[in-house]
């Protein structure tokens, strides 16, 4: 099993940025595929955007070009920096790893946007 802790929420002001952090407990962090995911209140858990163990990147239409994703397999860690961002990206933010039928999340990491 591994276990995700995310860090780096926090209250920022519309048109502010973040950087979240998720990292891994164990090693074999390279083999995953990583996303980021956010549920808003009253709302679905949505994908943010996903980065296969590749490399590969895929972004949801809501946040290209103001988010990148990124991870870093000597640290075990995936990343999420966030600019530009609006109220409506308020949300809790989770990470997920998914190795072949396997899939962890982390617990999340509160966003909040004023405008």
């Amino acid at each position: 099993q591994v276990q995700l802790v995310e860090s780096g929420g926090g209250l920022v002001q519309s048109g502010g940025s973040l950087r979240l952090s998720c990292t891994a407990s164990r090693s074999g962090f390279s083999l995953f595929d990583l996303g980021w995911y956010r549920q808003a209140p009253g709302k679905q858990r949505e994908l943010v955007a996903t980065i296969a163990s590749g490399g590969n990147t895929n972004y949801a239409d809501s946040v290209k070009g103001r988010f990148t994703i990124s991870r870093d397999n000597a640290k075990n860690t995936l990343y999420l920096q966030m600019n530009s961002l609006k109220p409506e990206d308020t949300a809790v933010y989770y990470c997920n790893a998914q190795f072949r039928t396997y899939a962890q999340w982390g617990q999340g990491t509160q966003v909040t946007v004023s405008s």
